[in-house]
């Protein structure tokens, strides 16, 4: 019997329809997920992926330079996916409606329901489903 993730064809549909998906608060360190999400994301060679977090801005991870915010990122952004403490989901949010993004992809553990419910007509918003399994179906 298979289990029927409440996301995941709305969340899978909506990671084969981007192109560009850019990660907020990616981290070096290899056994964050922020780090091995990513690298999975990026090993399917779907998707051209920005990092943003500007703790290591200029730096590179996973031969990606790391970009200080959204702002930063130059074309537009499908899906901004959120490796963030769920205090920053509002910040997060109103960056991401600046940019024009058309999505907003909280990873399990950085959602924030109060401020989803308060953003969820402004905005397209996942929760409740990670990223890098979604990729696995691709």
């Amino acid at each position: 019997m298979e289990l029927n993730h409440p996301h995941r064809d709305e969340a899978l549909e909506e990671l084969k329809r981007a192109k560009v998906v850019a990660v907020v608060g990616i981290s070096p360190k290899r056994e964050r997920p922020s780090y091995y999400v990513s690298e999975r994301l990026i090993s399917r060679g779907k998707h051209r992926v920005y990092f943003v977090n500007p703790r290591y801005a200029g730096m590179e991870i996973l031969k990606i330079k790391v970009l200080p915010s959204l702002k930063d990122v130059p074309e537009k952004i499908d899906i901004v996916n959120v490796f963030r403490n769920p205090a920053h989901a509002e910040g997060v949010i109103k960056e991401a409606l600046e940019v024009g993004a058309r999505c907003v992809w909280f990873q399990p553990g950085a959602e924030n329901l109060e401020v989803i419910q308060r953003y969820k007509d402004k905005i397209k918003i996942i929760y409740d489903a990670c990223i890098g399994v979604e990729a696995g179906y691709l």
